[in-house]
């Protein structure tokens, strides 16, 4: 058989290569930006010891697989859309919704995480910050996250089936569709979990992956901020900072909650369209339908290190302390300024108090600057 000249969306210039060239632009722009902001979120909490708590480790938690998500699935969905063809074939076909779905789990899962760790705060601020978690406790928190995504994910693996459509003419190059279709060659259990979970798909992702988070943090960050309030009426004047931080972090863990809900929701559309109005809508708007829900879902990825950069000054000041460093952009010597010592201080102290550290009333002396190892 006669082999097919590859195609080029870029040539020649027409409405469809625009397109292409929006896709391309967009693609690289969240790609750039969230590969640097979660590698960064993930790097200053690793490298700080007064921001390794629970909360922190479950932020750079989501940004490893925020990462993941753009690093793996990103390039190879805006291949398929350019060409039409998937890389890996069947392989991407599977893998690249279990993942995306496996994110979106996990998000939700640190999402309710974070809004119980919040309340545990609000509750009891002063022993919340004379308490370290230790790294066990930690790890079966993440543990728990990372089992319950991935296993909640796995019937994603059986229902998809890669379809190569032939077009008239036969000149023209046929196409690869990852389309939603269970094989009948899988054994008979497989089979009847793979049905049951395609019947129910549409309400146990809308239930699961955008009810429990939105209507848990809500109902979570209201209670939280009464607690908050309540601590504010009863506090001596040495709480109040703590308290404060504690407020900026539940503001914080709402917003999240908000970007996550606003990027979801064409996923959820997309959805209803493909199992209720598929007959009477064309193929090419149920396609551009399908890519806008991704590309939300990888803005997503890319913006929530960004919001947690730009509101939450512990990670934005040990951000622009990483960048100082790199570039060898850090002025004069800190000796030589006069009151480095105190600036140090309250840097530090800042960290401590901040609701993204764990802290331990200790001589800062004896454990590193808080700051990253660049």
């Amino acid at each position: 058989k006669r082999r097919l000249p590859d195609r080029n969306p870029f040539y020649p210039v027409t409405g469809e290569s625009y397109g292409a060239y929006a896709v391309m632009c967009i693609s690289i722009l969240i790609f750039t930006v969230g590969i640097v902001g979660n590698i960064a979120i993930m790097c200053i909490v690793c490298h700080n010891y007064y921001m390794r708590s629970i909360s922190n480790s479950l932020l750079a938690n989501l940004a490893l697989w925020d990462f993941v998500v753009l690093f793996f699935c990103l390039p190879l969905v805006i291949f398929h859309e350019l060409t039409k063809d998937w890389l890996l074939g069947e392989f991407s076909c599977k893998i690249i919704p279990y993942i995306e779905v496996a994110s979106l789990g996990v998000s939700t899962f640190t999402l309710c995480a974070l809004c119980i760790d919040r309340f545990r705060a609000a509750s009891n601020v002063q022993l919340y910050y004379e308490m370290i978690e230790n790294c066990i406790s930690t790890a079966a928190k993440l543990t728990v996250i990372w089992l319950g995504a991935l296993l909640l994910a796995l019937p994603e693996l059986l229902i998809r089936q890669l379809v190569r459509e032939e077009l008239e003419p036969p000149e023209v190059i046929p196409c690869e569709h990852c389309v939603i279709r269970i094989s009948t060659a899988l054994p008979d259990t497989l089979y009847v979990l793979g049905l049951t979970y395609n019947s129910a798909r549409l309400w146990w992702y809308f239930g699961c992956y955008f009810c429990l988070p939105t209507l848990f943090t809500i109902i979570s960050s209201v209670v939280t901020a009464r607690k908050i309030r309540k601590a504010e009426r009863t506090s001596v004047r040495g709480n109040r900072k703590q308290i404060q931080l504690e407020s900026q972090m539940n503001c914080i863990v709402v917003a999240l909650a908000i970007l996550y809900g606003f990027c979801i929701i064409p996923e959820n559309i997309s959805n209803i369209v493909s199992v209720y109005m598929a007959t009477g809508v064309p193929r090419r708007t149920l396609d551009i339908l399908h890519l806008v829900s991704q590309m939300m879902l990888f803005f997503k990825s890319a913006v929530t290190p960004v919001l947690l950069l730009v509101l939450c000054r512990p990670f934005s000041k040990a951000f622009l302390d990483c960048c100082c460093c790199c570039f060898e952009e850090c002025g004069p010597p800190k000796s030589s300024e006069p009151n480095s010592d105190d600036n140090d201080q309250d840097g530090t102290t800042e960290l401590e108090l901040s609701p993204y550290s764990t802290v331990v009333r200790r001589d800062p002396s004896t454990f590193p600057i808080a700051g990253t190892h660049c």
